[in-house]
């Protein structure tokens, strides 16, 4: 007997290997080729935790004989993937500029199989140190998340690290409302401006300003009183460009007030005579909502318009995207369910309705007990 111990089944062949020891993991067939992996360490058991933790690793779907790359290496291909995925432009160059300010230069050349929730958890505790935003931090925790989540799908990461790393609570700044009659306010300073008709749509149909700059006249029946959401106008590197709905249910159709139906025919005859005196400089994007020779209307100069009609209002802290929460706002306090409010707006889920006016919802519920009560005693 020489003291050696008996491996137990599953263990793999140990050997010495220069000045430590080595062990071969037989990984099968890739193509025409057979796989191996080799594992070394400084002693025996040493290899055989390797030789258990790859095995582990195998068992849970990662792919061992893919090429070993950086979380650097992987993000870059990942952007290619979502860049080609039909992820929006906008959005791909908003996950590119993360990764370059904040993730790659912290985790970039760390293995990808080898980042650990510590790793994401620090990074994102230098960041809220550094006084980046909760909303920024959230937003660098959420790109990690979904690259390493399609990594898992690819096999090439047993599980996804920072799925079990909470970020930063983001609490809603409290914002004023617009009442009623500030509403009525800002409507009559309105009257006769050129894009009357645009802020008008945003206060009763609640569409993103993006949303409202790709209308068409082809999208909105008059007759009828319809509107439908086919595509928005978004800023991408610079240049004005037309892009998908931000998501499924944010391609809608909605029904217009008569209110908004008639600005919209004003607006039409405005744009007729715009297209007359522009002659053959015109150029037809058949858009609602456009410059003096028909291209898309910059959200820019928007904003500049914006301060002007704002200011002549007494409303200096209201942003355009406030009239969409406005619309809202008006839409729940007339009786409206959240659902309803829910596919006007184009949000994606129930909880993002009543999440975001879950300060009007307290109130509806009394008057609708108060209601209910009054009815059943008189």
């Amino acid at each position: 007997m020489t003291g050696k111990r008996r491996r137990s089944h599953g263990e793999g062949s140990v050997f010495k290997y220069r000045d430590g020891y080595a062990a071969i993991l037989d990984l099968g067939w890739s193509g025409d080729r057979r796989r191996r992996k080799w594992v070394y360490g400084k002693t025996e058991r040493a290899v055989l935790d390797k030789l258990a933790d790859l095995r582990r690793k195998q068992e849970k779907g990662q792919d061992l004989t893919a090429a070993p790359r950086t979380f650097g290496e992987w993000l870059d291909e990942w952007i290619e993937l979502k860049s080609r995925d039909g992820t929006r432009q906008k959005t791909v160059h908003g996950y590119q500029a993360l990764i370059d300010n904040h993730i790659w230069p912290a985790l970039g050349k760390i293995a990808l199989d080898k980042l650990s929730p510590t790793m994401v958890r620090r990074l994102l505790a230098e960041k809220s140190d550094d006084g980046l935003s909760a909303a920024t931090v959230r937003h660098i925790h959420g790109v990690i998340r979904n690259a390493l989540g399609d990594a898992e799908r690819e096999e090439l990461v047993h599980r996804n690290v920072a799925r079990v790393v909470r970020p930063p609570a983001l609490r809603r700044p409290e914002r004023r409302t617009l009442t009623v009659l500030e509403a009525k306010r800002l409507i009559e300073v309105l009257q006769g401006n050129p894009m009357e008709a645009f802020y008008i749509a945003a206060l009763t149909v609640g569409l993103r300003r993006g949303e409202l700059l790709g209308l068409r006249w082809s999208d909105v029946d008059l007759q009828e009183g319809m509107l439908t959401v086919r595509q928005t106008v978004q800023r991408v590197q610079g240049r004005l460009e037309f892009t998908e709905p931000k998501t499924d249910r944010s391609r809608r159709t909605v029904p217009m007030p008569e209110q908004t139906v008639a600005a919209l025919k004003r607006h039409r005859r405005r744009q007729a005579e715009e297209r007359l005196a522009a002659g053959e400089g015109w150029q037809d994007f058949g858009l609602i909502f456009t410059s003096r020779i028909g291209t898309p209307f910059d959200p820019d100069n928007l904003e500049r318009s914006w301060y002007k009609i704002r200011a002549a209002a007494d409303l200096d802290w209201l942003r355009i995207h406030d009239l969409r929460h406005a619309c809202a706002t008006f839409l729940l306090a007339s009786g409206a369910s959240p659902r309803t409010v829910m596919k006007v707006l184009g949000h994606s889920q129930i909880g993002l309705t009543m999440n975001t006016y879950a300060h009007v919802l307290p109130e509806i519920e009394r008057s609708a007990v108060d209601a209910a009560t009054k009815q059943l005693f008189g």
